[in-house]
């Protein structure tokens, strides 16, 4: 089977890339791009690892999406979180709160967090329970990782209002 050419950008970069119909954004991202952080858990769509943010801020499950559904768009990996040489804050408040532990679900713990918080700057509990349903942590269940959540609505706010001032 033939390969086709696609245009992704990833993390602000444009990458032309020939892939097979059947690849997935996970299998572009890890094999063809070297970008690590984005793991291959469970392939199904349902731990999270896989996580990755799409062109309008959602949340993606990177093994469940055609990397040509992906062409002309753009996604944000963990590796294109940070901002310049600072951690952004749900990376600081992960850190801060051991929502690390293993360190294989994280990078996809903090694209849905992120996710999260790019459209909703004050998530109700619900709401982050919702969120985060959809990813599976085996070493710190979810405790400290929404207490990582709620740190980063408040770093985000504080960084928010700095800058208004």
């Amino acid at each position: 089977m033939g390969k086709q050419l696609i245009t992704l950008t990833v993390n602000g970069d444009s990458h032309e890339i020939a892939i097979q119909s059947h690849h997935t954004l996970l299998d572009v991202l890890r094999n063809e791009l070297g970008l690590t952080g984005t793991k291959r858990g469970c392939t199904a769509g349902s731990c999270g690892a896989c996580t990755v943010n799409g062109d309008a801020g959602e949340a993606i499950c990177s093994c469940l999406s055609l990397a040509i559904e992906w062409d002309g768009r753009s996604v944000t990996t963990i590796e294109g979180v940070q901002e310049g040489s600072e951690l952004h804050p749900v990376q600081d408040a992960f850190l801060e709160f051991g929502a690390v532990q293993c360190g294989f679900c994280t990078p996809g713990l903090i694209m849905t967090t992120k996710a999260l918080l790019d459209v909703n700057s004050s998530p109700s509990e619900d709401e982050i329970n919702e969120a985060l349903a959809g990813a599976f942590c085996r070493c710190t269940g979810h405790i400290k990782v929404k207490k990582a959540v709620r740190k980063a609505v408040e770093m985000l706010r504080d960084r928010a209002a700095g800058n208004a001032g």
